[in-house]
């Protein structure tokens, strides 16, 4: 019996060791969202947006775009004008992707955004990067547009309502740089 003790000791060591590796598996967001911001080249003063695909796995293209992809945003209608050079996001990303937006480095709206066309039949209340606008019989496929919901007519829901006051102060840290760039009509 005197061999039980070092065993006891022996298996204890091993299983803390082996345990270590699989805490930091974990599924922590914002813990994969550094490390993604890290992978990349892009400053980490910039704005940049990160493709996530439906099934959870990060883009490994780099950034989705960045400002420098940014013409302008405005405020009234949400545009998010894209300069014309930039690679159309559909190509980039399929729909449904999330989308993960970081500021100088940091994570910029918690829960991201999911990137949405006109033909996703699904109802998001949280923020969403429109591929396209309905505006009356007016169909819009070609700019997009950055929504505290989808569709636009669930504004009013209480989840939705929720969400854009929960992300009130990330919304301004967004405005406020998009306007000290130029970026920002009103």
């Amino acid at each position: 019996m005197k061999h039980d003790k070092p065993f006891a000791w022996l298996m204890a060591i091993a299983i803390a060791t082996l345990s270590l590796p699989l805490t930091a598996c974990g599924n922590d967001d914002e813990a994969i969202a550094v490390a993604e911001v890290h992978n990349h080249p892009e400053p980490m003063t910039k704005l940049c947006a990160y493709g996530v695909m439906p099934t959870g796995t990060r883009g490994a293209a780099g950034a989705v775009f960045t400002d420098d992809d940014i013409e302008w945003f405005d405020l009234s209608t949400r545009e998010l004008r894209f300069r014309d050079t930039m690679e159309p996001l559909r190509e980039k990303i399929p729909l449904t992707a999330e989308i993960h937006f970081y500021l100088g480095g940091e994570y910029l709206f918690s829960g991201g955004a999911t990137f949405v066309g006109l033909i996703c039949s699904q109802i998001f209340d949280d923020l969403v990067l429109c591929c396209g606008k309905i505006d009356g019989e007016v169909i819009d496929d070609g700019r997009y547009y950055l929504y505290d919901c989808y569709p636009t007519q669930f504004i009013n829901d209480e989840r939705v309502q929720a969400n854009r006051l929960r992300r009130a102060s990330q919304w301004e840290a967004f405005l406020n740089y998009l306007e000290s760039k130029g970026k920002l009509r009103r």
